[in-house]
């Protein structure tokens, strides 16, 4: 079997009393989509700050490629340029443009050539639809549109590996959709992805594995089917049972 793209090894967080995480282990393959569920608290959105080096982890291992990038002798800027990482918030910088948001990390962090970032920049907003807005502010497109931005965004700067914290929760219901059919494209084209959610329909059709995480630890792994189909951990049948009551499976 290959290495794992990601692979967390026993992550342990603390803030102050509380140990958000509790030695979580997670491998995420090459071209797999790996997706997160679990109660609010659960430990989901620390454990993608931690593996993107956005919170420094009080123990274990974070690799990327098989490098420990929790290595304090590691350059974190230089670990984060290989990862794009996607937030609730769309944290687009206002005063550019849509096309200058997606462009500017390539070329100034990444040093690629103005017109070939311009060029890839371009394909991509037409890809997800928004080629038209490129010049646009992005106080000018809907939440949905600015969302959609941002995972162009990440995807500029070819990452390996693709972080998504719950890209939905803030949106109005009908807008959803056409953020996650966006991520629906990515994942059809390779993109290895770990993301947090609470769709569990999209995580049903699309993940090749979902973690129940409870309590800052793993719970529960597997395939889609089993885990949300057919879970072996009470806690996991308890979760599920009240996100299909909140209508959400």
């Amino acid at each position: 079997m290959s290495e794992p793209v990601l692979d967390v090894r026993g992550v342990v967080k603390v803030f102050g009393d509380n140990a958000v995480l509790r030695g979580v282990d997670l491998a995420v393959g090459e071209h797999q989509v790996v997706a997160l569920i679990g109660g609010s608290g659960s430990g989901k959105s620390t454990l993608l700050r931690c593996a993107s080096l956005l919170e420094t982890v009080d123990d274990g291992q974070v690799l990327l490629d098989g490098e420990d990038v929790t290595d304090p002798r590691i350059d974190a800027d230089q670990v984060r340029r290989r990862m794009g990482v996607v937030f609730q918030a769309y944290n687009l910088f206002p005063h550019l443009s849509v096309l200058d948001n997606v462009t500017l990390a390539p070329t100034v962090v990444h040093g690629r050539p103005k017109a070939e970032v311009r060029d890839e920049a371009m394909a991509l907003l037409t890809r997800i639809g928004l080629a038209e807005k490129a010049g646009e502010y992005p106080d000018r497109l809907s939440g949905g549109q600015q969302q959609r931005v941002a995972i162009v965004r990440a995807l500029a700067v070819r990452p390996r590996v693709l972080l998504l914290d719950e890209i939905t929760s803030a949106l109005d219901p009908e807008l959803v959709g056409e953020v996650l059919a966006v991520v629906r494209e990515v994942a059809a084209q390779g993109m290895t992805i770990v993301m947090a959610t609470h769709e569990m329909g999209f995580a049903r059709q699309v993940a090749d594995t979902v973690a129940f995480l409870d309590g800052g630890v793993v719970l529960e792994s597997g395939p889609p089917q089993q885990v949300l189909g057919d879970p072996v951990e009470a806690r996991t049948r308890q979760f599920l049972s009240r996100v299909i009551d909140a209508g959400r499976l």
